[in-house]
């Protein structure tokens, strides 16, 4: 499996971190489509797009994309074709799992103001981690979202 990571400057320090714990702790392959630098004016459809394009090409990938919210990021994602991000800013991990498990979600968006490494890293794994259940009823509300 490839992951597709990505943040503007508010998500920057914590993708780092990420990319490291994805890459050594988990042992996936890994694509960091940006920012390369922290850059305080930049803007985050620039990093977001190209990893929600790319998670869309690629059905064996899942992406991770970071901002301060988390909320623009999983709106900029959410408007290609393919994609169902999901968003965690901290709270319950259920979240997280029922994404994956009834959405099959493919990008996980993470609000770096208000999680902190280790949360991020749980969040990350459990979304990793967890399969969707191909249970009819998710395919079938799936399937009317694609049909939109």
């Amino acid at each position: 499996m490839k992951i597709f990571i990505g943040s503007d400057h508010a998500g920057y320090e914590l993708k780092e971190k990420l990319k490291t714990y994805i890459i050594k702790e988990l042992g996936l392959e890994l694509e960091d489509k940006g920012a390369f630098s922290f850059e305080p004016m930049d803007d985050y459809p620039d990093f977001i797009i190209p990893v929600a394009e790319a998670v869309s090409s690629s059905h064996e990938s899942l992406g991770i994309i970071l901002g301060g919210s988390g909320e623009g990021e999983q709106i900029s994602a959410n408007k290609i074709e393919g994609v169902r991000a999901i968003e965690y800013y901290g709270g319950n991990l259920e979240i997280v799992k029922l994404g994956r498990e009834h959405n099959d979600a493919n990008i996980l968006s993470l609000g770096a103001r208000f999680i902190n490494e280790d949360e991020a890293k749980k969040a990350v794994s459990l979304f990793i981690n967890t399969q969707f259940t191909n249970e009819e009823r998710h395919i079938r509300r799936i399937n009317k979202i694609d049909e939109e």
